[in-house]
């Protein structure tokens, strides 16, 4: 027969994420918004100029489209943390993080058609990390909705 040193988890302890990962995924999401922000401003406010010159592709694209990604982008960055920091509906920071694994992944077929292997690496990476952020802030560690009346 097996023994068992350590207590069997109850339902409350296998149910609370770790702060480890609940850590990891703060982390994430901080340097997720952080870049999302970045190349948001970029393409939704900065001069077109300068959008195209940081990114290149951006020339054989309507201006139009990239102010779009640019207020998607900057959109998505500030899902990411509002919601979770606030706990004022926090579900939503899961559904940001799925759009912009949905942006990331749009994104690699266009440079690939274009050869920009570089970028497919960048959107592949950005991509993997909004869906760890999704399926964690949905599954693995969800932040509480705040109570009413608590501060």
């Amino acid at each position: 027969m097996l023994s068992h040193s350590a207590p069997l988890p109850t339902a409350a302890t296998a149910a609370s994420p770790s702060r480890a990962l609940s850590a990891t995924l703060w982390g994430v999401q901080l340097l997720l918004a952080a870049v999302f922000l970045l190349v948001g401003y970029t393409h939704a406010i900065a001069p077109i100029e300068v959008a195209i010159q940081r990114a290149p592709w951006a020339a054989s694209l309507p201006v139009a489209l990239i102010r779009f990604i640019g207020v998607v982008e900057l959109a998505g960055a500030l899902g990411l943390l509002l919601p979770a920091a606030t706990r004022i509906r926090p579900a939503l920071t899961p559904l940001a993080a799925a759009g912009l694994t949905t942006i990331m992944l749009l994104a690699i077929p266009f440079h690939l058609a274009r050869g920009e292997g570089s970028a497919v690496v960048i959107n592949l990476v950005l991509g993997s990390l909004a869906a760890l952020v999704a399926l964690g802030r949905a599954r693995w560690a969800p932040i509480a909705t705040r109570s009413p009346g608590s501060p």
